[in-house]
């Protein structure tokens, strides 16, 4: 039986999908962390969680690589490793790191690098002249050099963290005092969720105006094969919430075809050559924009809606790559039984408008009988809110099909505008 070992995870739907594609796929997994009580015991439905069956759970400090590799290697000395796989972002490095030195198949481990860190990214667009928004780094910590940074980029602009994620810190600044606030926020940020130390430095980028999309494609043999494009809707406190996608984007072909044709670009701009990659973009009147380049498939339920309109299952490709084998050409089978593919699929998320306690959600078990649904979830009671400032901030999630070609999106949204959201305060201690 085939062996993967699985570094570190995502807790959300990745922390799901890719352990129990794993398990479909007749393969087994051993699951290195550093702290296997950040991780459930058991899923919604009570069962045991996918990354609690397994073969074992082994701890070892992951935020050190040397010691990431040793473990690695005393797994693989008592059950052959077949192949490395993560969904966490943090660790995409370390699980490259890992399969490169064991002779395992992966991707190249400073393409990966490259691909994880933002300024690195903008580096290797603008080396092979892709365009993009004009662009600079500077010390998080230093307002004179914020200052030359801004006055190259120009305001308005996005002020990023070269190493964070989910949206994390990503502010439009119309004016100094705002981008001294958002990189004073960010210099209080010293470790990331995963207590990982931060790097110090905050990229500045033109703001771009125009709908955003992502490509979803995987590699093999430095081939690139792309699945499609998906378009997202934003929102929140930040702006860079994502509230929503639908599979396929609603785009005309040639619109499809030069996102498409930029993305690739860019994967073969930062080198990667093995894996699941997923694209951001903007389309701007002067063509599309990279917007970051994330080597691993994609979150927010966007592989599901993949799934349910194409049959192509992208956590599965991931574990086929990380085992060396060529994707499996035939889609999975439609679990819906009796009924043809929907044309369209999305996922409408509920985002948190104040800060407090959830106290109810009305209206959201009704949501979970309507024919268009194929899932649902919401958070419980007494679940602490923020206001909704980067993807983490969820309240739940509605996933719709439809057998239109656009039809999915506004089913989910006006599905998730019928729930009504009360808030409450923690009680004095």
């Amino acid at each position: 039986m085939p062996h993967l070992l699985l570094v570190e995870s995502w807790v959300g739907a990745m922390g799901t999908l890719l352990p129990r594609a794993v398990t479909e796929l007749g393969a087994e997994f051993t699951f290195l962390t550093r702290s296997p009580g950040h991780y459930p015991q058991s899923a919604f439905d009570g069962s045991p969680h996918p990354l609690r069956l397994g073969r074992a759970v082994v701890t070892a400090e992951t935020n050190d690589a040397a010691v990431a590799l040793d473990a690695a290697r005393r797994i693989h000395a008592e059950t052959p490793i077949d192949g490395v796989l993560t969904s966490c972002d943090y660790y995409l490095p370390t699980a490259a790191r890992i399969a490169d030195v064991l002779g395992l198949p992966g991707p190249a481990p400073d393409a990966i690098e490259a691909a994880c860190n933002k300024a690195r990214t903008r580096a290797a667009l603008d080396r092979f002249g892709i365009p993009g928004p004009r662009h600079a780094t500077a010390p998080a910590d230093d307002s004179s050099r914020l200052r030359e940074a801004a006055e190259i980029v120009g305001f308005p602009l996005v002020v990023k963290p070269t190493d964070l994620c989910a949206g994390m810190f990503v502010r439009r600044a119309d004016d100094w005092a705002t981008l001294e606030t958002a990189a004073g926020d960010l210099c209080r940020f010293v470790v990331n969720a995963r207590g990982q130390r931060r790097d110090p430095v905050v990229l500045l980028e033109e703001f771009l105006d125009g709908p955003e999309f992502s490509v979803e494609s995987w590699i093999r043999q430095g081939t690139i094969h792309t699945v499609g494009v998906t378009d997202k809707s934003l929102g929140g406190a930040s702006g860079f919430v994502e509230t929503g996608h639908m599979f396929p984007a609603d785009l005309t072909d040639e619109d499809r075809a030069q996102l498409v044709t930029a993305a690739e670009a860019a994967i073969g701009a930062v080198g990667l050559d093995h894996g699941v990659v997923h694209t951001e973009l903007r389309l701007c009147a002067a063509g599309p924009r990279i917007i970051e380049i994330n080597p691993r498939p994609a979150g927010n339920q966007i592989t599901e809606l993949i799934r349910h309109v194409t049959g192509v299952d992208l956590p599965a490709v991931a574990v086929e790559l990380a085992l060396g084998r060529q994707p499996a050409p035939s889609p999975v089978p439609d679990s819906r039984q009796g009924k043809s593919r929907p044309l369209s699929a999305a996922v409408s998320m509920l985002v948190p408008t104040e800060a407090g306690v959830l106290t109810n959600l009305h209206g959201a078990g009704e949501i979970e009988n309507h024919p268009a649904v194929v899932a649902s979830m919401f958070k419980a009671a007494g679940h602490r809110t923020t206001v909704g400032a980067d993807n983490n901030s969820y309240l739940g999630s509605v996933m719709t099909v439809s057998s239109e070609r656009a039809g999915a999106r506004p089913l989910a949204e006006s599905l998730l505008s019928s729930i009504s959201v009360i808030y409450g305060t923690e009680p004095a201690p």
